[in-house]
């Protein structure tokens, strides 16, 4: 029988903080190129999850607030 997976019991887990410096665990360095889920050092490649990335799933959906269209044509 496998137990059931448990982030919490996984210990230390790099991600990339949006709003905070962030060094590279690689070269320790502080120069990023951020994609949609993934940060990546400039320096020596090493990839990191956003930390945003977790707080959605991909199949939530996205609510948008604001105007519900396009303007209409005068």
């Amino acid at each position: 029988m496998t137990k059931a997976f448990n982030p919490a019991m996984r210990g230390y887990h790099a991600v990339y903080r949006e709003n905070a410096v962030n060094h590279c665990p690689g070269c320790g360095r502080t120069h990023w190129l951020i994609g949609r889920m993934l940060a990546e050092c400039g320096f020596c490649g090493t990839a990191l999850p956003l930390s945003e990335s977790y707080s959605r799933s991909a199949s939530a959906p996205l609510i948008r607030h604001g105007r519900g269209g396009l303007p209409k044509a005068a």
